[in-house]
């Protein structure tokens, strides 16, 4: 079958796009049959060997797929051939099929479109896991989201606003904030051209946002420490900047605040029955319309190397996919 290649760690230049051999899957596997592959800021760490999951070449990149089983292991009796899913795996995404562990499968919707499912699943399950269990999230209060116009970004306007919040959306430009607008923002911050810090308090009359959600890190972690209200609460989503930031704890202090990790992976295996729970409100909204994926861009599987490119070069906004 096709699939991309990292041969020896380095940038998605050095990506191989090839042929490889999949073994028959385990007997507590599925096969699926990609429909399509979300490409997401880990993978782009990962070919470097700046992962915290280390893999090890020739691999082939990928966490998160959707598509239609094929066969079966032994030991499985939830799922069948021609069943819907979508699933997060360790590595192995960017290729034709795959084989994951039938625990980590999750049986999509008649009416879930596949592409869409492929950036859905790691998205909207890190964003409902973070507002609602990590950030508690309640109604009425102010979310402000950095990357906003990124996948999870995206996810956490549409979230937020669906668990009653006002959302203060922050990214670089004008257009990536036209989008938050669109996706359902109240608020907007072009971080680019003003003080994300000043323009919080200025838009919440001093008080600051209840719940930041972060997955940028960097230097604007430090203006989230001085933007945050009594009581509010940092959620600790990714570093999309590069840069891991220092907590001014003095900060957390003086406003009683928190600063809270998300680790959607622990998450669901350790806490499977509230993941599933989190679906079944996602699948909800979605099938009443009020909570839709936005894939920006889709790219051959063979052009997976420029999908990470534009990624890295925050050309991306929303979820970019990969098309076998």
């Amino acid at each position: 079958m096709k699939a991309i290649l990292c041969t020896e760690l380095g940038g998605p230049e050095k990506l191989v796009f090839g042929e490889v051999t999949l073994p028959p899957p385990g007997p507590n596997e599925v096969r699926i049959k990609v429909a399509a592959a979300g490409v997401n800021f880990p993978d782009t760490l990962q070919i470097q060997g700046k992962y915290q999951f280390k893999a090890t070449p020739p691999f082939t990149p990928g966490a998160e797929v959707s598509g239609v089983i094929t066969a079966v292991g032994a030991k499985v009796g939830k799922f069948a051939v021609g069943d819907r899913v979508a699933t997060l795996i360790p590595i192995g995404g960017y290729a034709e099929e795959v084989n994951a562990h039938a625990d980590g499968v999750l049986k999509l919707p008649d009416d879930f479109d596949l592409v869409e499912a492929a950036g859905f699943t790691l998205v909207y399950g890190t964003t409902i896991h973070a507002l609602k269990q990590r950030g508690n999230l309640k109604p009425g209060e102010t979310l402000l989201v950095l990357g906003a116009a990124g996948g999870v970004g995206l996810a956490a306007i549409q979230i937020g606003k669906l668990m009653g919040a006002r959302v203060i959306a922050a990214a670089s430009s004008a257009e990536k904030l036209e989008l938050c607008r669109a996706q359902g923002a109240d608020e907007v911050i072009d971080y680019s051209k003003e003080s994300l810090k000043e323009a919080v308090k200025k838009l919440t009359k001093g008080q600051g946002a209840d719940v930041i959600y972060d997955p940028v890190g960097g230097e604007l972690a430090q203006d989230c420490f001085s933007a945050i209200n009594w009581n509010g609460r940092y959620l600790v989503v990714g570093f999309a900047a590069g840069g891991i930031p220092e907590i001014a704890m003095n900060r957390l202090l003086l406003k009683g605040a928190a600063a809270l990790g998300v680790f959607w992976g622990a998450f669901i295996v350790r806490e499977a029955a509230l993941n599933a729970e989190n679906f079944a409100q996602l699948f909800a909204w979605h099938a009443e319309g009020r909570l839709k994926p936005f894939i920006s861009k889709t790219y051959p599987l063979a052009d997976a190397a420029q999908a990470m490119l534009d990624m890295q070069a925050r050309k991306v906004t929303g979820k970019a996919v990969l098309i076998p």
